[in-house]
This record gives structure tokens, C-alpha cells and sequence, in this order.
């Protein structure tokens, strides 16, 4: 996930993923991204669009004083707005959120509607290894390390470097050797993360939200059990989440936490990121320490994703889990995709779209052609949205087959969230190969080191981390070895 976006003219911003939490303004002062009233709004006219909710007064009255109804792509505008500016910014978001909300037949916002339609069996084996819980957190830190260099950078941009270096299609880490500096120009790595995630920089895994929301999951289960709340999410958040490392709908949230709001309100008041992708990256431990039960996983990233987000933005994060729930069990990737789908409301435009782009990626050969397509659809959301980047994931699970170097690389060269989709592909591939069958020039890199900003976490190994993990997943199969 990343905290800025692409500009209309084509070129990537220099800020980079996993922050900054703040850019200069016009005249050097701090410009806060994500929170700003002034910002915020123009991202609610999308979003309630999105909904179908009739915004065209807010977006009149907005106009008409002067403010600008285009979404700023690297969240904060440019120039701050004048104080009577803000203010009415302030209103209309007021404005927007107490409009009726969408209609929840087909897209249900509360985890009872959405679990009425969930099977009432499974049939997965309930007992994962350690080897398969370890490849996990090897393929999700592979593949978001090969996604974190062109976070931002859109899809034309990742084709032009990887032909300029001679390493069109994608088959490996990204690296500035052989670069023409006319390329490097027109589409500048990710500042923050190419300094260590570049093939030439890799010194172990370097810090990044997708991993850190895994570490933070992991020591909630730890802290308070399988049962634990949203209400207990929050406090480890303010507990051990820097607030400089979250951005969107998760910086809105703990923003509304710090102004004394609880959840679910925190994910509802003045957040227009709340069908992003915020959520789904967080919650592939609760699938990998519920095997072979989606529905328990699915559960627990429900009350996780409450905190952030709503309807689509947490279909993202049961999905996810449910997907992790298999990884480490299932025989294939189709027992896998097939437990993922088992947990969304069978109606909402978000299945509609993983069960299409499922049938592409399983289709053909012909991965440019599922990725065309994949854009003709979903191309007019942001880049950061959970629709488009799910669909995205989905194809290319169908397209690589279980197989973790054709998957990623996949995933990573169709452009959107690319260090999110490549950590969520890797991890479901990781799982279904196991550690021992991950191939070493991929895992290598690592050193078995993972850098993080959650106290406790840092330098950490995968091999404790699976070690971890794996014992949260024991606790929860019963003695008779049936479902828990």
C-alpha cells in the first residue's frame, strides 16, 4: 500500500510508499497527507459516486467557492487551503456522510448478513506444517519486495524500465543497472524503497506496512486470544503502530481514534479511503493461524477491518484470510480461490469482480491481454481501491497456478498496488509451495531479517515468525484433530 499516486501527466511522484507521512508545501511548511479536510473531500465525491450516492450539490457548492473537485494523487494538494475554505470542506464532509447510506441488499455492511450466506461445512484438512507456515511469510515479504521499486509507477512505466534493461517479461527483482537515464527520469523508483529493494540494495527485508500489519495481527492473537475485538485492534494500534506508518483509510481511522471516536465509527467518519485496500493487507495471519476454516479466518479479519473500513474495503480482508486459511493446506490453487470466494456476498460488485478475473487468469496464456481487459474495467478507480486490485490478485493466482515466480511477477508487472498484490500473491503461493520449495534466488535476499518500526519486531527471523505462527494454528485444532 502507498501514500501517494500518480500524477495525470504519467510520471511517478519521487514520494514514496510506506510515507513520508507529510510533504513540504508550497512555502516548506508541513502538508499532512491523507487527513486534510481540503483533501479529503474530493475523495468522498469519488467514493459516494462510487456508492451511488447523489453528490452533485456537495460538489457544486465546492466548486463554486473556489475548491478544486479533482482528488489530489499524492495526498495533500499543493497549496493549502485558506481557513473559510477548509471550513466548508469540513462541512460538506459533515454533509456527506450523514446522506443515506448505499443500498446493502446485494453489498451487506454487518458481519451477521454477510455470514447468513457462508457454507455450513468445510472440507479442508485443519493441520498445517511449519514448512508451509513459513513459506508464507517468505512469498509475502518476496513479493512485496519485488513490488515495493515501482509502487506508483503505472503499468506502461514498469513495461518501459523492464524493456529498457533487456528483463521484459519481469523475472526477477527490479535493479537500476543498465537503466538509460532518460527512463530513470520519466519514471522515478519509489524514493523510499529503492534504496533497499532494488536487486543491487536488497540486504534482508526492508520495512513496509504489508509486513507490519502481519506483525501487529500476530501479537494481537498473541495478546488477546482468537476472540479478540475491533476495540482491541484500535488499542494495539495506538499501542504500537507508529501513526507515520499508515496511510488512507488507516491514518483517517487513527486520527478518529485520537479524536476519541470508537469502532466502527472510526471507519466511517470523514473516511472516503473506506473501500480501499487498507484492510486486506492486514489479514493473512488470521487465515494462516485458522487452517483449513475460512470462516474462523474470515471472522477475525471482519473485526479487524471494522477499524478502517466498510462493505468492499472488508470483503477485501475476509477474502484474504479465507485465501490464507487454504494456502497452507490446500492441494491447489483452486481449492484455495474457491475457499476465498466462499466468504463474499455472492451478490456485491466486489465477487462479481474476483470471480470474473479469476475466469480470465485461468483462460490463457496470454497475461497482457487478462490485463487489458482487467483495465477496461476497473481503470477508473484509484490505483490504491480494493476492487481493482483484488481482480488483479485474483487473475494472476488462476494465471501462475500455485507456482510463486509466475504468479508474483504476474501480479507485480499489471501495476496498481504493487508491493500489496505482489505480498498477497506471494504469501497464498508461499503457503501452497512451503519454504523448502521456494526457489533460493528469490528467498536469499531476505537473510532471514525482517526490518520493522513495531517495537519487539525488528530484525526478526521468518523462521521464529513461522515458529510463532505455527503454535497460534496448533492451539486451535482440537486434540481429536477434527475442525476447531
Amino acid at each position: 500500500m502507498t501514500a501517494a499516486g500518480v500524477p495525470a501527466t504519467g510520471t511517478a511522484p519521487a514520494a514514496g510508499a510506506g510515507g513520508p507521512a507529510s510533504r513540504p508545501g508550497a512555502a516548506g511548511g508541513l502538508r499532512l497527507t491523507w487527513v486534510q479536510p481540503e483533501d479529503l473531500l474530493p475523495h468522498e465525491l469519488a467514493a459516494s459516486r462510487d456508492e451511488g450516492r447523489n453528490v452533485t450539490a456537495l460538489a457544486d457548492r465546492w466548486t463554486a467557492a473556489g475548491g478544486d473537485a479533482t482528488a489530489p494523487v499524492s495526498g495533500a494538494s499543493a497549496v493549502p487551503a485558506s481557513p473559510e475554505l477548509r471550513a466548508l470542506a469540513v462541512d460538506l464532509l459533515d454533509a456527506a456522510d450523514a446522506l443515506p447510506g448505499p443500498d446493502t441488499a446485494d453489498e451487506p455492511d454487518d458481519l451477521d448478513a454477510v455470514r447468513a450466506t457462508w457454507p455450513t461445512a468445510w472440507h479442508l484438512p485443519t493441520t498445517a506444517t511449519r514448512d508451509r507456515l513459513h513459506g508464507a511469510w517468505l512469498g509475502r515479504a518476496v513479493g512485496c519486495l519485488l513490488g515495493k521499486p515501482v509502487e506508483k509507477i503505472p503499468r506502461p512505466g514498469i513495461r518501459e524500465i523492464l524493456t529498457a534493461t533487456g528483463r521484459w517479461p519481469l523475472r526477477g527483482y527490479f535493479t537500476a543497472e543498465g537503466l538509460p537515464a532518460e527512463v530513470a527520469a520519466r519514471w522515478p523508483w519509489n524514493r523510499r524503497s529503492a534504496p533497499t529493494s532494488l536487486a543491487e540494495n536488497i540486504a534482508g527485508m526492508p520495512e513496509d506496512d504489508d509486513l507490519n500489519f502481519a506483525l501487529l495481527a500476530l501479537r494481537i492473537l498473541e495478546t488477546h486470544g482468537p476472540d479478540f475485538t475491533s476495540a482491541d485492534v484500535a488499542q494495539a494500534w495506538l499501542d504500537w503502530l507508529p501513526a507515520g506508518r499508515v496511510f488512507t483509510a488507516e491514518r483517517v481511522a487513527y486520527r478518529n481514534l485520537l479524536l476519541g471516536h470508537a469502532p466502527p465509527q472510526t471507519a466511517r467518519r470523514h473516511n472516503p479511503f473506506r473501500e480501499w485496500i487498507g484492510a486486506q493487507i492486514r489479514t493473512d495471519v488470521y487465515g494462516w493461524t485458522n487452517p483449513g476454516r475460512p470462516d474462523q479466518a474470515a471472522e477475525a479479519a471482519w473485526r479487524d477491518a471494522a477499524v478502517s473500513h466498510v462493505r468492499a474495503g472488508a470483503y477485501g480482508a475476509i477474502w484474504v484470510a479465507a485465501l490464507a486459511a487454504a494456502a497452507p493446506v490446500a492441494g491447489s490453487i483452486d481449492e484455495v480461490l474457491d475457499a476465498g470466494e466462499s466468504v463474499l456476498p455472492p451478490g456485491s460488485r466486489f465477487t462479481a469482480a474476483v470471480r470474473e478475473a479469476r475466469a480470465l487468469g485461468a483462460g490463457t496464456d496470454d497475461w497482457e491481454s487478462i490485463v487489458d481487459t482487467l483495465y477496461q474495467r476497473h481503470g477508473h478507480l484509484h490505483w490504491v481501491h480494493v476492487r481493482n486490485n483484488a481482480a488483479l490478485v485474483a487473475a494472476a493466482l488462476a494465471y501462475g497456478r500455485g507456482d510463486l515466480e509466475r504468479s508474483i511477477c504476474a501480479v507485480v508487472s499489471g501495476g496498481w498496488d504493487t508491493d500489496s498484490t505482489g505480498a498477497t500473491v506471494g504469501a497464498v503461493t508461499g503457503a501452497l509451495t512451503g519454504a523448502s520449495g521456494l526457489p533460493a534466488r528469490w528467498v536469499a535476499p531476505l537473510r532471514n531479517r525482517l526490518a520493522s518500526s513495531i517495537a519487539g519486531f525488528d530484525g526478526i527471523g521468518f523462521d521464529a515468525l513461522a515458529d510463532r505462527t505455527l503454535a497460534l494454528a496448533d492451539a486451535r485444532v482440537p486434540a481429536d484433530g477434527g475442525a476447531a
